[in-house]
């Protein structure tokens, strides 16, 4: 049986409508932290062009397959192992990155590897889109996204929605400058960093 996250169904159609602008002409997208796949499987067949690279840890990797075995999209590529600080990220070179709702799962020490793997499998001038909830001036943009802090910090206390600001930081380190900072539904927001060189 095929995992399924509501939440995938629910953004999707808003997080496609920013794909379109920021993926336009784009031909290697490696996408990080799948999970169940439903991104890809939705995404994908949207950009022919495109080549969409999988990614996760191995615990997500049979739903992933599961949910590629069902689509006739031929331009996406099975999962390859990538923990963020353990894995030794991919020889080949994107000209985009995608990865959604990931940083606020992560330890701070997995988004600073985050940052810099995709400093360096990102083409100059290649973009990477990171959709979510986050903070911005160290205060919450809803009541909402302070209860899913709280709920997440109960789980795991290394996890957390980040503030916009550090993520900035860690993006300057890896050579990468905000390029797009688009308003979401469910108060979340695409952010999108362009590779600067």
């Amino acid at each position: 049986m095929k995992p399924c996250s509501e939440s995938c169904d629910q953004n999707r159609d808003c997080i496609l409508e920013v794909l379109r602008v920021e993926l336009a002409g784009r031909q290697r997208l490696l996408e990080i932290g799948s999970g169940t796949g439903q991104h890809a499987v939705y995404f994908a067949p949207e950009f022919p062009q495109l080549r969409w690279q999988t990614s996760d840890v191995a615990a997500y990797h049979d739903g992933i397959h599961a949910w590629l075995q069902e689509t006739g999209a031929d331009n996406i590529l099975p999962p390859i192992h990538l923990d963020v600080c353990k894995d030794p990220w991919p020889d080949t070179r994107y000209d985009a990155v995608f990865s959604a709702n990931t940083v606020h799962i992560m330890s701070w020490p997995e988004v600073e590897c985050l940052f810099a793997g995709i400093g360096a499998v990102l083409e100059p001038g290649g973009v990477f889109c990171l959709y979510g909830p986050f903070n911005y001036n160290g205060r919450y943009t809803s009541d909402s996204n302070a209860r899913f802090d709280q709920w997440l910090k109960a789980r795991d206390p290394l996890s957390g929605v980040r503030d916009f600001e550090d993520l900035q930081k860690q993006a300057g380190k890896a050579g990468l400058e905000l390029r797009k900072d688009y308003e979401m539904p469910a108060n979340n927001r695409t952010l999108v960093w362009s590779k600067t060189s």
